[in-house]
């Protein structure tokens, strides 16, 4: 559940005698896809034509499977397109708007929640983790007495990742209790003291889904329903429940690309090992709303959307990409920047970006991009908010 797939994609291991959990969790926003004409024509949206050629090219010259976008203009038209097949076995055409794994989309949901639990007075962002999960977090050079729940949310605790990337792909249909996951992190040794540098890690994310949980007395798939799908309309939008491998609605099959350039077919699998931190299942429709809403301020009060929107740099994904509370920031060619986040996940790549001044689209391909791949599905997405 990462954005880029230099660094990002690499796999993390778990240690202390676990295989673990796996994938590669992806940030940012920036990606390309598909494309079919939807009804409307969105006059302050990037010409069809150019949409579509991006999304030709992602399937003709780099290999992916299928390829699906959507693009908002200011006015509030959107337009969908596709690219591809959504079966590589049947050739059947990709269904308008299909569902994929949204991946580490799903840390930005988590962040909102905690962040209207903030606005609340049920959470403090500088208050510790131990706050929260008294004596939980212990390990080597961690403590939850010095982490904050503000560097949680910004990835600068220092805590090392769960994630063992084979274990996943070998299995993808394992489900992982939270704790599992937990006890995989913390037998290993703390990256760097809290709040001294910024480092990506899943880790971070599980433990505000279980921040959640302790505080509202929820499952943290409950509380992202009724606080935020529910809340602004997303209706294809869902939390996978224990044991859901399935994707509900039309969608094209996922796949991951073996090292001998063959496709694995990635489509079921059980999200629990990614949890609070890119479980989520969407369309990219549904993904341009949230982006809008949130920075439209219909999920969080000023004050709390100001602090996600508050950055560190994060050089890892790119020049210029800094991140909040769960939200990243792009520098976009034509000036200004892209909010959004992005993910990735055996089967599924997702990208894009919304813009203060309303624009916004989002972009997924059907395979985990290579380094190339994902640097083109970046300009697609700056083109698309540029034109």
């Amino acid at each position: 559940m990462n954005e880029h797939v230099s660094q990002q994609h690499r796999p993390h291991r778990l240690r202390g005698g676990r295989r673990g959990v796996a994938a590669t969790v992806a940030v940012v926003a920036a990606a390309v896809v598909a494309g079919v004409l939807a009804p409307a024509t969105a006059s302050a949206g990037p010409r069809p034509d150019a949409v579509q050629k991006h999304l030709d090219e992602l399937v003709r010259k780099d290999g992916v499977p299928a390829a699906l976008a959507t693009v908002k203009g200011r006015d509030g038209r959107t337009h969908t397109y596709t690219a591809g097949a959504a079966d590589t076995a049947t050739k059947r055409k990709v269904p308008m708007d299909g569902q994929v794994r949204i991946a580490s989309n799903t840390k930005t949901f988590t962040a909102v929640v905690v962040l209207q639990l903030v606005a609340e007075g049920k959470v403090g962002l500088d208050a510790s983790v131990d706050t929260y999960l008294p004596g939980l977090v212990r390990g080597t050079g961690i403590d939850g007495r010095n982490i904050t729940v503000r560097q949680l949310l910004q990835h600068t605790t220092g805590l090392p990742e769960y994630f063992e990337h084979d274990t996943v792909l070998n299995s993808p249909k394992r489900y992982y209790e939270p704790r599992e996951l937990l006890d995989a992190a913390l037998a290993q040794k703390a990256h760097f003291a809290p709040g001294t540098q910024w480092e990506y890690s899943n880790t971070n994310y599980l433990l505000a889904g279980l921040i959640i949980q302790k505080v509202t007395g929820r499952p943290l798939g409950e509380e992202i329903t009724k606080r935020v799908i529910d809340r602004i309309g997303l209706r294809h939008t869902y939390f996978p429940t224990p044991g859901d491998v399935k994707i509900h609605e039309a969608h094209p099959q996922g796949y991951y690309r073996t090292e001998d350039g063959s496709l694995r077919n990635y489509t079921e699998l059980d999200p629990s090992w990614a949890w609070a931190a890119g479980a989520l299942v969407s369309t990219n429709t549904d993904l341009t709303r949230f982006y809008g809403a949130l920075l439209g301020g219909r999920l969080l009060p000023a004050a709390q959307l100001a602090q996600m929107r508050t950055t560190v740099p994060a050089e890892a994904f790119g020049p210029g990409v800094r991140y909040g509370l769960g939200l990243t920031s792009r520098p976009l060619s034509c000036g200004g920047v892209a909010w959004g986040h992005g993910g990735t996940i055996p089967g599924y790549y997702t990208a894009g970006g919304a813009t203060d001044g309303g624009r916004a689209v989002n972009f997924a391909v059907t395979v985990i991009p290579d380094e190339d791949t994902a640097k083109h599905v970046q300009q697609a997405v700056d083109d698309a908010l540029c034109r």
